[in-house]
C-alpha cells in the first residue's frame, strides 16, 4: 500500500505552535554558535617587551622585523647580507652553535623555475643548533629571510624569522629540550626555494630527516592557520591539536593545497622525506610581494600567534620521542570552540555511507509518516541542486562586475578593504537560497526540500571520502546530523518543541563545520575564486534548511488559503538578503577605491637587446591601468628574451639605455666525435639579480650541462630558445658552466641575459604618480588553482555521478570566464 495523502500542513520536520519564537530561539542559538566559532578564530594579544623569558612577545620579536625588512632585500644583495649579519648576531649572542651554509643549489618545487629553464641560485643559509640532551632525532624550525625585488617583506617572511629568532631566545632561557632543535633561516626562496633545498638535499644536520615547521605569512593579518602537511600525518596532527595554544588548520585546507600548483620551503623537506607542518597567515592578501609589505603593515596578532604557536610546537616536538611519530594514515581535523577535533583516515568513508544510510532512512521513514510522496522526495533532490550550482555561478557573476568597473583588482591577491565584497557574496547566497525556498517550498514541501539538500551533502561526502578523504567531514558530518534531527522529528509530535531542538542542533553542528571553512576560504583563495565560498555557504544553507523554513509562514495551514498571498509572506527574507548584497558591493565599490595608502596595482618591465641597440618596455597587465597605458599598447613579441619565459605580454617602444651586456667567455672548446663541449664562464658586468644561458636548439642539442660543477637537467623548452640555465644572485666572479652538445649548425647560437631591479635611471621613465602601485605575484596562481580545484571535482563527479556534474563544472567555468 501507498502513504497516506500528504496535507499541505503537515509537509516540514517541525511545526511549532508558536512560530516566531522557535524560530527567534532558533536563530539565536545559532548565532551563539557561530559566534563562538569565529571568536576561536581569533589572534591572541600581543605579548609586550617585559614579557616573562619563557615566553614569547611580538613585541620583542617585532624589533627584528623592523631590521629584517627595513628595505627590500633580494638574494645576492647588500641589504641581504646586512639581514644575514643580524639574524647571525642574534643567534650566536644567544650562545646557540651557528654557521652559514654558502652553496650552489637547484630549485625545488613546480613553480620556481618558470623563467626559461633549469633554475639554480647561490644561497647562504643561517643555520643554529640548540643540542638536545638526549635525542631521538631534531626538530627543524624554518624560514626564509630573504625578500622578494619588489617589497621588503615585513610579512613575507619577516614575520617567519623574527618568529624563530624570538622563539630560540625563549628555548634558550628555558631548560635543554630532549631532542636536537635545528634553526634554518634559509635564502632564495623567492627566487626558486633554492636554499631549502640545498639545506634538505646536502647540510648534514638535515641527513637523517626529521621533523619540520615551517613559518610563512601570506598577507598581514588574520589567524595563522596550519594549512600543510607531511603524508600520515595522523600522530603530527595529535601533537599540534594539544601543544599548539591557538590550533587551527583542517584536514581540507591539506586536500587543497596538495590540489594548488604552490610551493614553500616545505616542498623541498617533503621531497627529501622529512615529515612536518607548514603554518602562515594569510588575510591580507593585497600587499603580497609588494611595496607595502612593510613592518608598519604588520598585524602584531597574527605574529603572536605564530609565535605562540611555533614555541608551543618545539618544546612539545623537542620533549617527545620522534621515533613514534610516524602513522600509517592521514587523520581528519577541523577546529572547534576549545580545540580541534581530529579522527583518523579511515573513518571517513565509513562516515560518509553512514549519512548516506541515514538520509535514506529518512527519506523512508518519512515518506512512511506522510510527510513526503516518491515525487516530491526526488522533486525535492533534483530542486536542491539549483542554489548549490547558483550561488557560486552568481558569486563569480558579481565579482566580474566588480573587476569590470575597477579593473585594478583583478591584479590584486584580494582587494584592500574585502570585508564588503565577503559580506556581499554571502548575502547573494543567501538571497538565492531564500528565494529558491520560497518558489519551491509550497510545491515540493519543505520535508523533500530538506532530505534533498541533505542527500546531496551525503552524496558529495561519498566522493570527497573516496577522492580527498580529508575534506569529506564538510558534508558528511552535517549530513549525518540533519538526517538523525530528521528522524528524531519524525519520531515525535510534529508541532511539539523536540522537533526544532533536534533540527537547530544539527544545524549548529553545520554553522560549527562550515562557517569556519566559509571565512578561511575567503583569503585562501581571494575574491576572484568567491565562489567557492559561496558553494559551502550554500551547503551550509541546505544543512540548515529546517531552521530556515521557521522564517516562514506555514505552509498552508487549512485548505482554501490562497497561495499568492502567502508567497508573498514567503518574499521578505530573499528580498533582505538580496539588498543587503545591492548595498554590500555598492559600499564596497564606494569604500574600497585606490588611493596613496591603497594604490593601483600596476606591473612594467624594461628590456634592452644590446646586439641591436632595440628596446621595449613589457607588462604583464591584460588590461593595462592608465599608467601602464602610456608605455605599452599591443601584445609584444618576447622571444629574443628567453629568460622571460613564454608568458604573452603587452609591449611598446622605449629609448635605449646605456646598459653593459653579460660578458660571456670561452674558457674551452673541444670536440671528440659528433659531441662538442663548450666550458663557458657568463659574468655579469652590473650589480644584477640573475643571470641566464640559452642555446638555440636549431643550432645544437644540448646533451649534458653543468652549472657551478653541479648537472642540471636538459629537458628541452617549446621554442627557438629549447634550452636554458637561470642563475640567481650570481657571483661577482661569474658562473662557470659546462654544455656538451650535438651541433646542428656551423656555429652554436648562445643569448646570454640578466636582470636587475628598479626603472628609476632608465631613459624615458616616468615616475608612478602616489596612486598607482607595483603588483605583487602570486594571484593568478592561487586564482586558477582554485578554478583547478574546482574542475577536477566536477571530473569526479561526472565520472562517478554524472548528474551532479555541474556542482563544481559550471562554477569552475564562470569563474574561468570571468
Amino acid at each position: 500500500m501507498g502513504a497516506p495523502p500528504t496535507r499541505v500542513a503537515d509537509r516540514a520536520l517541525a511545526r511549532p505552535r508558536r512560530r516566531l519564537a522557535a524560530a527567534a530561539a532558533a536563530l539565536v542559538a545559532l548565532a551563539a554558535v557561530g559566534a563562538a566559532s569565529l571568536l576561536d578564530l581569533r589572534t591572541p594579544a600581543p605579548r609586550p617587551v617585559d614579557a616573562p623569558p619563557g615566553e614569547f612577545s611580538a613585541a620583542r620579536a617585532y624589533e627584528h622585523v623592523k631590521v629584517i625588512a627595513a628595505r627590500p632585500h633580494v638574494a645576492g644583495s647588500p641589504a641581504n647580507d646586512q639581514v644575514r649579519a643580524h639574524i647571525e648576531g642574534v643567534l650566536r649572542g644567544l650562545g646557540l652553535e651557528t654557521g652559514v651554509q654558502d652553496t650552489v643549489a637547484p630549485e625545488a618545487g613546480q613553480l620556481s623555475g618558470a623563467a626559461g629553464g633549469a633554475t639554480l641560485a647561490r644561497v647562504r643559509n643561517v643555520v643554529a643548533l640548540l643540542p638536545g640532551s638526549d635525542p631521538t632525532g631534531r626538530v627543524f624550525l624554518v624560514a626564509h629571510y630573504d625578500s622578494v625585488q619588489s617589497g621588503p617583506g615585513g610579512n613575507d617572511d619577516a614575520a617567519g624569522t623574527s618568529t624563530i629568532l624570538e622563539v630560540a631566545r625563549a628555548l634558550a632561557a628555558g631548560p635543554r629540550p630532549r631532542n636536537d632543535i635545528v634553526l634554518v633561516l634559509t635564502d632564495a626562496e623567492e627566487a626558486c626555494l633554492c636554499g631549502a633545498s640545498a639545506f634538505a638535499s646536502s647540510h648534514p644536520l638535515a641527513a637523517d630527516g626529521g621533523v619540520m615547521l615551517n613559518l610563512e605569512a601570506r598577507g598581514s593579518t588574520g589567524p595563522v592557520i596550519m594549512f600543510e602537511t607531511s603524508r600520515d600525518n595522523a600522530k603530527l596532527v595529535d601533537v599540534f591539536g594539544r601543544a599548539a595554544p591557538h590550533p587551527v588548520g583542517t584536514s581540507f585546507a591539506v586536500e587543497i593545497y596538495r590540489a594548488l600548483p604552490n610551493d614553500t620551503d616545505f616542498t623541498a623537506f617533503l621531497d627529501a622525506g622529512f615529515a612536518g607542518l607548514n603554518s602562515a597567515y594569510i588575510d591580507g592578501g593585497a600587499i603580497y610581494h609588494t611595496p607595502l609589505d612593510t613592518p608598519a603593515r604588520m598585524d602584531r596578532a597574527s605574529l603572536q600567534h605564530h609565535g605562540d604557536n611555533a614555541l608551543g610546537l618545539a618544546r612539545e616536538f623537542g620533549r617527545v620521542d620522534l621515533a613514534a611519530l610516524r602513522s600509517g594514515h592521514d587523520a581528519t581535523y577541523f577546529p572547534v570552540p576549545g580545540g580541534l577535533v581530529r579522527y583518523p583516515g579511515w573513518l571517513p568513508v565509513p562516515l560518509a555511507l553512514l549519512a548516506l544510510a541515514a538520509v535514506v532512512a529518512l527519506g523512508w521513514l518519512a515518506r512512511r509518516r506522510g510527510r513526503v510522496s516518491t515525487g516530491r522526495l526526488a522533486a525535492g533532490f533534483g530542486l536542491a541542486l539549483v542554489p548549490i550550482v547558483a550561488a557560486p555561478v552568481a558569486a563569480q557573476l558579481l565579482w566580474a562586475a566588480v573587476t569590470a568597473i575597477r579593473p585594478g583588482h583583478a591584479e590584486l591577491l584580494d582587494p584592500y578593504r574585502p570585508t564588503w565584497y565577503r559580506l556581499a557574496v554571502l548575502s547573494l547566497a543567501a538571497a538565492i537560497l531564500f528565494a529558491w525556498y520560497a518558489l519551491t517550498r509550497r510545491w515540493a514541501g519543505p520535508a523533500a526540500l530538506a532530505i534533498g539538500g541533505l542527500g546531496w551533502l551525503a552524496l558529495l561526502g561519498v566522493l570527497l571520502a573516496a577522492e580527498a578523504p580529508g575534506g569529506a567531514y564538510l558534508a558528511s558530518l552535517p549530513a549525518l546530523a540533519g538526517a538523525l534531527a530528521g528522524l528524531v522529528a519524525l519520531r515525535t509530535r510534529i508541532d511539539g518543541p523536540w522537533p526544532v531542538v533536534a533540527v537547530t542542533l544539527a544545524g549548529a553542528v553545520a554553522v560549527v563545520i562550515l562557517l569556519p571553512t566559509v571565512v578561511l576560504l575567503f583569503p585562501a583563495l581571494g575574491m576572484a575564486m568567491g565562489g567557492v565560498a559561496a558553494l559551502v555557504a550554500a551547503l551550509l544553507g541546505l544543512a540548515a534548511l529546517p531552521v530556515v523554513d521557521l522564517l516562514h509562514p506555514p505552509t498552508g495551514g487549512q485548505r482554501g488559503v490562497a497561495a499568492a498571498p502567502a508567497r508573498r509572506l514567503d518574499a521578505p527574507p530573499a528580498v533582505a538578503a538580496g539588498l543587503a548584497a545591492a548595498v554590500l558591493a555598492g559600499a564596497g565599490l564606494s569604500v574600497d577605491r585606490f588611493d596613496a595608502a591603497h594604490p593601483a596595482p600596476t606591473h612594467l618591465m624594461y628590456a634592452l637587446d644590446a646586439g641591436t641597440g632595440q628596446a621595449r618596455w613589457l607588462s604583464h597587465e591584460s588590461d593595462p591601468q592608465p599608467w601602464t597605458d602610456g608605455y605599452v599598447d599591443g601584445v609584444g613579441e618576447v622571444e629574443d628574451f628567453p629568460g622571460l619565459g613564454d608568458t604573452e605580454l603587452r609591449a611598446g617602444p622605449a629609448p635605449a639605455a646605456n646598459l653593459p651586456a653579460p660578458e660571456l667567455e670561452v674558457l674551452a672548446d673541444t670536440t671528440a666525435g659528433a659531441e662538442r663541449t663548450l666550458r663557458l664562464r657568463l659574468t655579469p658586468q652590473r650589480p644584477v639579480r640573475l643571470a641566464s644561458l640559452h642555446v638555440d636548439t636549431a643550432t645544437a642539442a644540448v646533451l649534458h650541462a653543468e652549472v657551478a660543477g653541479r648537472s642540471v637537467p636538459v629537458e628541452a623548452r617549446e621554442g627557438r630558445w629549447g634550452f636554458g640555465v637561470v642563475f640567481h644572485a650570481p657571483p661577482a666572479e661569474g658562473i662557470e658552466l659546462t654544455l656538451t652538445v650535438t651541433p646542428t649548425a656551423g656555429q652554436v647560437a648562445l643569448r646570454a641575459m640578466d636582470a636587475s631591479d628598479g626603472l628609476d635611471a632608465l631613459p624615458g621613465f616616468r615616475p608612478r604618480p602616489p596612486d598607482v602601485g607595483i603588483a605583487g605575484a602570486g594571484p593568478a596562481a592561487l586564482a586558477i588553482g582554485g578554478l583547478g580545484w574546482l574542475a577536477l571535482l566536477g571530473v569526479l563527479l561526472a565520472a562517478e555521478a554524472p548528474g551532479g556534474a555541474y556542482l563544481a563544472s559550471l562554477p569552475a567555468l564562470a569563474g574561468a570566464l570571468a
